[in-house]
């Protein structure tokens, strides 16, 4: 077990809420929340793909179950503050906004984005999953055993 404190808990959930997020969505709140900084490219969006990996019953060994494509960045702001993403899919632009809200998380804009950027998206992933898991829901089947009656 780790005996270490993990200080980065607030930046892989961001970070997690970005690459999930549906297309195009953390840009629009991004453009609402602030006017974009400019910055230079530590790396250029490019796009390629990872190996994910799944464990049977979910605590079973890891196995190797497919490729994924994603978008990865880095970028850096002309303060100093560097941000990084990783999307899930071939969405460069999306990648670009995740980068520049995980660089501006750094800044005096962090709040500021927290309220209108991080949460709002969290909400939303977090009511779609709820969608999801009460459509599926409605089509479970309980199966029982019945005592048969012969002698």
């Amino acid at each position: 077990m780790k005996d270490t404190v993990d200080g980065n808990e607030d930046r892989k959930g961001w970070m997690s809420l970005f690459a999930r997020a549906p297309e195009g969505r953390v840009a629009a709140l991004l453009d609402a929340a602030c006017t974009r900084p400019g910055f230079t490219w530590l790396r250029p969006p490019e796009i390629g793909s990872v190996m994910v990996q799944g464990r049977a019953g979910g605590t079973g060994a890891p196995f190797n179950l497919g490729e994924m494509t994603v978008t990865r960045c880095a970028l850096k702001l002309a303060s100093g503050e560097a941000g990084h993403a990783y999307v899930q899919g071939r969405r460069k632009p999306d990648a670009e906004a995740a980068a520049l809200v995980d660089a501006l998380m750094q800044t005096d804009l962090a709040d500021t984005l927290r309220t209108q950027v991080i949460a709002p998206l969290g909400a939303e992933l977090a009511a779609a999953t709820q969608a999801r898991a009460k459509k599926a829901a409605a089509t479970r089947v309980d199966f029982f055993t019945m005592v048969r009656g012969e002698d």
